[in-house]
């Protein structure tokens, strides 16, 4: 079936039974959680509005790639408002469907909450400098067209299936880089959390692929191709994921071997015998640019980071 054949709302419709299935297993999978049982209350203390002590690099116990990741984390939670839009207008608010872009919305919403009250209880970050970010970032907001995708169903799933993905495997290497079993316990109930709503949307996308497996196909090549993090709008971005990559938190090599190959695994997407002839030419110039990513992006960035990490630490040695 085509996809003129297949319209957005026909798409909805059919794969509204494979949401409502979904929607019930993340049901019975979610564990609810706390955001106030993750934060260390005791070493919180008043700013100087309320008679304390205002802000000082020295309170923070975090290195400067933990600060970069930490913050860089939250802000990105914090769009929440604009993701929220974009699922609600691609996807839909009826139905399973509608409960879903709620619940997913719910859950993430802990995610700001529970990483935010870490940081300033325990002074990790300069609470103005943050406050003032988070301002403008999301009055600047998110649209799906920031990272490469259209407003449709499948440019969504496919895009969403990879960012979660790719987040938890951020979220997670930060906890280990903050040297603190506080903020590394929390970072993993976040990044739980973050996988099984990959998984909701891996599934809905499988599903997708049986619908219109050539449509699906070119969605999911524009999505990889153009792939650029939620949070690439933020100030001080480029500097923060250069540090986050150069320290082993998010770098390229993590994005093909942890979340671009696992997920196209899951989808078959090297094994399908039922792409028309547009299908398979976009499958194979897919294959081509993840064997350009192995080869040539991936060991050349790797050599230009091993260079720089060997300067730095002939600087401080």
């Amino acid at each position: 079936m085509t996809t003129t054949e297949l319209t957005q709302l026909v798409l909805l419709r059919e794969l509204e039974p494979v949401v409502e299935r979904n929607l019930d297993r993340h049901l019975s999978l979610a564990k609810d959680w706390q955001p106030h049982d993750y934060v260390p209350w005791d070493e919180g203390r008043n700013f100087a509005a309320l008679g304390g002590t205002d802000w000082e690099p020295g309170q923070s116990r975090l290195g400067e790639v933990a600060k970069a990741a930490m913050i860089t984390n939250l802000l990105t939670e914090d769009n929440l408002p604009s993701y929220h839009r974009e699922i609600a207008e691609n996807f839909s608010r009826d139905g399973a469907w509608g409960t879903w872009v709620g619940r997913w919305t719910a859950e993430e919403n802990r995610h700001a909450i529970v990483m935010r009250d870490y940081l300033i209880v325990t002074r990790a970050v300069d609470p103005v400098a943050l406050e003032k970010a988070r301002m403008t970032h999301m009055t600047t907001g998110f649209s799906s067209t920031d990272v490469g995708a259209d407003r449709s169903l499948l440019h969504s799933g496919a895009y969403v299936t990879f960012q979660e993905l790719a987040t938890r495997v951020s979220h997670r290497n930060t906890g280990k880089i903050c040297d603190d079993p506080i903020a590394d316990r929390m970072l993993q109930r976040v990044a739980t959390d973050e996988n099984l709503h990959m998984i909701f949307y891996r599934n809905l996308c499988a599903a997708a692929f049986d619908l219109v497996p050539d449509a699906m196909m070119a969605a999911i090549d524009t999505i990889v191709r153009n792939f650029r993090m939620p949070g690439a709008g933020m100030s001080d971005f480029r500097r923060n994921g250069a540090l986050m990559a150069k320290h082993g938190v998010y770098d390229l090599r993590q994005h093909l071997e942890e979340v671009l190959l696992p997920v196209c695994k899951q989808w078959k997407v090297f094994e399908r015998t039922d792409f028309g002839g547009e299908g398979e030419r976009v499958r194979e110039s897919f294959a081509a640019y993840l064997e350009d990513l192995a080869q040539v992006k991936i060991p050349r960035f790797e050599e230009q980071r091993d260079r720089l990490l060997a300067r730095e630490a002939r600087r401080h040695g």
